[in-house]
């Protein structure tokens, strides 16, 4: 599947408002530490969290009490989630016409390459291991390259950065 081209670094250079991230996630500690870890980043970001699938394509669709949710600049998705799992989700934005050009993070708990691979099979913009770092998401919003394009064959995927 191809990959969006749009490019979140250059979200914080143009914005006049805050940047909306939309993070997926239903662990309460991993949801804490990337509120302190963004806030560390850029405290102007705004970040938005639900805890499961068929929460986040409802705030992406801006669907019930949704509807007057942001369209995020930026998706962290985990892909390990209750209701509808993050690999799901991402084909559901991937197939629609209004969410599939969305930057969408995936978010993976181990460095197996087969979680690596289908993140980017079903379309994931890039990946992330999970607890996120600091450093990372700078990396994103600065325009670095994804993390797959520093991967090499085999590599264990450790602190991107």
């Amino acid at each position: 599947m191809p990959q969006t081209t749009r490019d979140p670094a250059s979200l914080p250079r143009m914005r006049r408002a805050p940047l909306d991230v939309l993070l997926v996630e239903d662990n309460p500690a991993d949801v804490l530490y990337t509120h302190v870890m963004f806030e560390e980043v850029d405290p102007d970001l705004h970040l938005h969290v639900v805890g499961n699938g068929e929460e986040a394509l409802a705030f992406l669709r801006r669907e019930g009490v949704y509807g007057c949710a942001p369209r995020p600049a930026l998706v962290l998705l985990d892909l390990n989630l209750p209701r509808m799992d993050g690999l799901e989700v991402l084909a559901h934005v991937r197939a629609d016409e209004a969410l599939r050009e969305l930057f969408v993070v995936a978010l993976i708990s181990s460095p197996a390459e087969v979680e690596m691979w289908a993140a980017r099979q079903t379309g994931a913009s890039d990946f992330l291991p999970k607890p996120v770092d600091p450093a990372a998401v700078r990396r994103l919003l600065t325009g670095g390259e994804p993390s797959w394009l520093e991967e090499q064959p085999g590599e264990r995927l450790g602190a991107v950065g």
